[in-house]
């Protein structure tokens, strides 16, 4: 949780933006972190809440790295 929560901190205090690699990081790794300590407790379906959480940081990072890359001769 201290992921996901540090990572809206910052951007709300903006110092970090939503595009940023460092936002996408702690959003993926929280999730990863809240699905296995629910995952741990039985507790399906916050698990797969939060292993969706992951995949839209996923999916935002690759969309990211794929802009790069087109832009980039």
């Amino acid at each position: 949780m201290i992921f996901c929560t540090l990572g809206y901190l910052l951007l709300s205090m903006k110092l970090i933006r939503a595009d940023s690699l460092s936002f996408q990081a702690l959003n993926i790794l929280g999730g990863l972190c809240l699905a296995i300590t629910a995952l741990d407790t039985h507790d399906l379906p916050n698990a797969a809440a939060n292993v969706l959480w992951m995949s839209i940081g996923l999916y935002a990072l690759s969309r990211q790295f794929s802009k790069r890359e087109q832009k980039q001769p």
